[in-house]
């Protein structure tokens, strides 16, 4: 790279130019400059290369045989460079093989990835699409993670220094079995203090949440009797059972075994993130990708 450091990268392209058209009027027209600009450049590329480069000819300057030799390499490295530090090309879906890599709990599997699961395979079906799971405390530090393409997760546990965009908000519904014995109708608080409940824990084993903040609060507390870490466990366990749950909306809407009511009390809700690395704010693909499940999302939403 030592030769490199002597050549500023113009004189290069000055040279190339001539290579192709040996006259430096020409070649001065050809890069927008000067024609006594171009001819200080081949004074100094005649310096830096110890070599003459274009000697008078019968019809203007021919090329020495050092030149000749710089000729092809010359043009093609230059064209790979060009190449290099152009814009990207653009993303086309349907001849696209990317594999995409995104990280998602149960959840967002089934409220943010599944409504976008049909557009994707229509209109760009020769990609992959891999989901990943991590644990909360975890999403976007885990060695690896910055060949993941997105993360979802809600905005109050979201880590710093990635990209962000709310897709949602969600709020908490009381979820049963339909035909649940103690649930004709929207309960009194009374009623919802005497419910058996499951608890989705992510991180494993917890018996408190959000609902249990707020009763705690008024001095009240509810039955826990089961912690499962998924959502999608405690889906089949109230479809099943005579258990309950505070469920997010979006879950359970659309499920013929599940009937759902506003609880008597306000149980704060939550937004959904889509979050992702820096490096990939402007890669074509990833940005195809985040706007499909914003457009996706928009078609379905509640």
């Amino acid at each position: 790279m030592d030769n490199l450091k002597k050549l500023d990268l113009n004189l290069l392209l000055t040279l190339d130019t001539l290579l192709k058209d040996p006259n430096v009027t020409h070649a001065a027209r050809t890069l927008n400059l000067s024609q006594p600009t171009v001819s200080v450049q081949l004074a100094k590329l005649r310096k830096s290369l110890g070599d003459p480069l274009f000697l008078p000819g019968p019809r203007g300057m021919r090329p020495t045989a050092r030149a000749e030799l710089l000729r092809t390499p010359l043009s093609q490295a230059l064209g790979l460079l060009d190449k290099a530090i152009s814009s990207p090309a653009p993303f086309v879906p349907h001849e696209s093989t990317h594999t995409w890599r995104v990280v998602a709990a149960d959840y967002s599997e089934t409220t943010v990835l599944l409504p976008v699961l049909r557009n994707l395979r229509r209109e760009a079906p020769g990609t992959r699409l891999a989901v990943l799971e991590n644990a909360n405390s975890q999403i976007g530090q885990t060695p690896g993670q910055d060949k993941v393409d997105l993360f979802f997760h809600i905005r109050e546990e979201s880590p710093q220094g990635l990209r962000c965009r709310m897709l949602f908000s969600e709020h908490y519904v009381l979820v049963s079995r339909v035909g649940h014995p103690m649930l004709k109708s929207a309960p009194t608080l009374k009623q919802f203090l005497e419910l058996d409940y499951v608890m989705i824990s992510p991180d494993g084993g917890g018996f408190w949440g959000n609902t249990d903040r707020v009763l705690a609060e008024m001095g009240l507390n509810r039955k826990m009797v089961l912690s499962v870490p998924h959502f999608m466990f405690a889906v089949f366990a109230l479809a099943t059972t005579d258990l309950v749950g505070m469920l997010p909306l979006r879950l359970v809407k659309n499920n013929p075994q599940l009937q759902y009511f506003a609880p008597p009390i306000v149980i704060p809700g939550f937004e959904m993130n889509m979050l992702w690395h820096e490096h990939l704010h402007r890669d074509p693909a990833n940005m195809w990708l985040r706007e499909l499940i914003v457009q996706s999302l928009s078609d379905n939403d509640y």
